[in-house]
């Protein structure tokens, strides 16, 4: 059976389990799901310097990954921003995407789309993804709501009534033709309000899911070289065994 490699970036073992549990809802037996928690950096990513350590964090775990078991045949970020994404796809060797570019893809086959998330420091961050992956015409806007995504994710009943208000008000703020729920501690809400909404609601963790199965079953090709040539120091010993 194919495998997949979901990377959580930040230390939340939470997080790491609600993707597990969502991605291998999504894929069911087609993919067999390994997930792989951040050995350091931020239980929650929500900052420039979270994010910037996430970096690190998402490839110190694809090596750490790489020394318990095979080589996966795809690689998922489970992260709504895809710390490290640029850098494990140059090096991997095999498919690599993040639930903000997954997320992103879904969204623009509707048309132009919105997205909401928790934390308002996310904002240029994503902005900026946007903009590398190639989305900037598709972003009609993006709308925050206060709370971080972990603070949703510990108050469920609060943040679907939250969240399904804020997709209503994306949707007519920005004229969006679909709206991304972003965020990994957010898997599942989407389902919950999608009736409430009145575009299509885009999971980014579910998102995710599929890119995985498309990217396997279509034998997605990778430009990456499957390694990274650089002689580390002072690094993770798995981390240096990648050089």
């Amino acid at each position: 059976m194919p495998s997949l490699l979901v990377i959580n970036p930040n230390t939340s073992e939470s997080v790491t389990l609600l993707l597990q549990q969502h991605v291998h809802q999504e894929v069911g037996d087609a993919l067999d799901v390994h997930t792989q928690t951040a050995r350091f950096g931020a239980p929650y990513i929500s900052s420039e310097a979270s994010y910037a350590v996430a970096n690190h964090t998402v490839l110190d775990a694809w090596a750490a990954a790489l020394a318990q078991r095979p080589r996966p045949d795809a690689v998922l970020i489970g992260c709504f921003g895809d710390p490290g994404l640029f850098a494990l796809r140059e090096g991997a060797g095999v498919p690599v995407s993040g639930l903000a570019e997954a997320a992103f893809a879904a969204a623009a086959w509707h048309g132009r789309f919105a997205i909401v998330t928790g934390g308002e420091r996310w904002r240029p961050m994503l902005e900026r993804l946007a903009g590398a992956l190639g989305h900037t015409q598709a972003l009609a806007g993006i709308h925050t709501v206060a709370p971080t995504g972990a603070e949703l994710a510990a108050d469920p009943a609060g943040a679907r009534k939250l969240l399904a208000q804020a997709c209503r008000e994306a949707a007519e703020r920005f004229d969006a033709e679909a709206i991304i729920l972003g965020g990994a501690g957010l898997a599942g809400i989407a389902n919950c309000i999608a009736e409430q909404v009145p575009v299509p609601l885009i999971d980014s963790v579910q998102a995710g899911a599929q890119w995985a199965l498309d990217a396997v079953r279509d034998g997605q090709k990778t430009a990456g070289i499957g390694g990274f040539g650089v002689a580390w120091q002072n690094v993770s010993p798995e981390m240096a065994a990648l050089a």
